[in-house]
């Protein structure tokens, strides 16, 4: 493609240099940069891209792109090279990319989701609904990139950088894919990961604080303000009515079309007579003209809230209140609230939860509908930061009735010595507790002692198949580790 075209849209920038050469690829990666390529440089928290433009340009690339402020000189740039030079290079990778990928988001419908707690749940509901009713279906989040029904990668964030992104779009559109299904979070509005995507439908599941730091955001308002930036990339929008940010929304934006659903407050979509047990939730909702009963095998209130939100998508699509059912009533999220299916019949969840907050969170939701014990299995990853982990010691101490403390993914660190972190905070409680370091025995010891009224809550490791022990990731896949430890008693 032409470098003019793959500028189409930027506006303000100073060229120096050939724009009628013809591109290979972008790059904002000195190193992956080949012949033919553009390279762009983007200043970021801990390295700027700047001070390896002249690796680039050794590498192959014909063209460059820099920041306003650089400085040129410095940067001893060739003759023959192409200068593009743009207020802010993020910006305009994202531009850049979508046009030389054809622009990829409007080859399918987009659905946006975003908020602190709630997206991979939501986004994961959608999925089914819609490759229920037949459709190709692309989901791009937390855990994985899914095409088609196939796991395509893991992922090492929420939201792809852009080039990555469009990439992966571009990969979407040339499979048949129909829908797309993707989290975006704050930062990656903040960063413009998303600019230049085209999206039909964007959902808000709640606020709440979090990614409060120097390299995310300043405060709450930066935070939200983030968030809001997608419902300024497109007219439709389904936000929950019982959040106190999320119930602001259609508010502020009085143009757009906005749904909203809930269970407390007046919503367009709501949750009646709802039930919540330890391995299912169930409700009354409008779907269409009628009533209908919903369930859904992810318990907890929190479930309703999500199931709501991906009913609202699924009535824009007009998808029957059959297959909406039927996908709620299947859809399992890997390692959030997952239930893992055995022929004992006790509930046993799976769950991502390694903060204090997560712990918390996914302790107080079992406690609170739960008529047995909650029994609390998990440990704290080695090589990050050691002042949580009496913190959640005392978390699970506090709301469990019986812990298990046991390793997760000790890294580099020895097991025992972060056992005993945590153990130092369980004894400021009067929680009862063992301490058993090998994961498989802990799961072992949790199963002997539960009954079908308990739930055991497997924490921290979730969706990973792995453990990580001095730099090497062993098969451990907590699915297959529940069957084995089942079926050998």
């Amino acid at each position: 493609m032409k470098l003019k075209e793959m500028l189409v849209g930027l506006e303000g920038l100073k060229v120096k240099g050939d724009l009628d050469q013809e591109i290979k690829e972008i790059e904002s990666n000195s190193k992956k940069v080949k012949e033919g390529y553009l390279f762009i440089a983007i200043k970021g928290f801990d390295v700027d891209g700047h001070q390896y433009v002249k690796n680039a340009i050794e590498n192959g690339a014909t063209a460059v792109m820099v920041e306003e402020g650089c400085d040129l000189k410095a940067l001893a740039i060739p003759q023959e090279i192409t200068i593009v030079m743009a207020k802010d290079t993020r910006e305009a990778l994202a531009i850049v990319s979508s046009n030389f990928y054809g622009n990829p988001s409007r080859k399918f419908q987009l659905i946006g989701v975003t908020g602190t707690k709630g997206k991979t749940t939501t986004t994961f509901m959608i999925k089914e609904i819609l490759e229920k009713a037949g459709k190709k279906v692309g989901l791009i989040g937390t855990i994985a990139t899914y095409r088609n029904g196939k796991k395509i990668k893991e992922s090492d964030r929420t939201t792809p950088e852009s080039l990555e992104l469009q990439r992966e779009f571009a990969q979407m559109a040339e499979a048949g894919v129909e829908a797309v299904v993707m989290e975006v979070s704050s930062q990656s509005l903040k960063l413009h990961r998303v600019d230049g995507c085209q999206f039909d439908l964007v959902l808000f599941t709640n606020f709440s604080e979090d990614h409060i730091s120097p390299k995310e955001h300043p405060d709450m308002q930066d935070y939200f303000n983030s968030k809001l930036k997608l419902f300024e990339m497109c007219k439709t929008g389904i936000t929950n009515a019982d959040d106190l940010y999320g119930a602001k929304i259609p508010g502020l934006f009085p143009d757009s079309n906005i749904i909203t659903y809930g269970i407390d407050n007046f919503a367009n979509v709501l949750a009646k007579d709802i039930t919540v047990t330890n391995s299912y939730v169930d409700f009354k909702v409008k779907i269409t003209d009628k009533n209908e009963r919903v369930k859904t095998c992810i318990p907890g209130r929190f479930s309703v809230y999500n199931s709501l939100a991906a009913i609202c998508v699924a009535q824009r699509f007009g998808i029957s209140p059959e297959i909406v059912k039927e996908a709620l009533t299947e859809v399992r999220v890997p390692g959030r609230s997952e239930l893992v299916d055995n022929k004992m019949e006790i509930p046993i969840m799976i769950d991502y939860a390694h903060s204090p907050e997560s712990l918390q969170n996914i302790l107080q939701a079992v406690k609170s509908y739960t008529r047995g014990s909650v029994i609390s299995v998990f440990g704290c990853g080695g090589d990050r930061d050691s002042g949580k982990r009496p913190i959640m010691g005392e978390i699970s101490g506090r709301i469990a009735d019986f812990t298990f403390i046991t390793s997760d993914n000790p890294r580099t660190e020895e097991p025992e010595k972060i056992v005993e972190q945590i153990e130092a905070g369980m004894k400021k409680t009067k929680g009862k507790y063992k301490v058993v370091v090998d994961r498989t025995e802990a799961i072992t010891e949790a199963i002997k002692m539960a009954t079908k009224r308990d739930i055991i809550v497997l924490a921290g490791k979730g969706h990973e198949p792995y453990q990580e022990i001095n730099g090497v990731k062993h098969p451990y896949d907590e699915r297959i580790i529940v069957k084995e430890i089942i079926d050998n008693l």
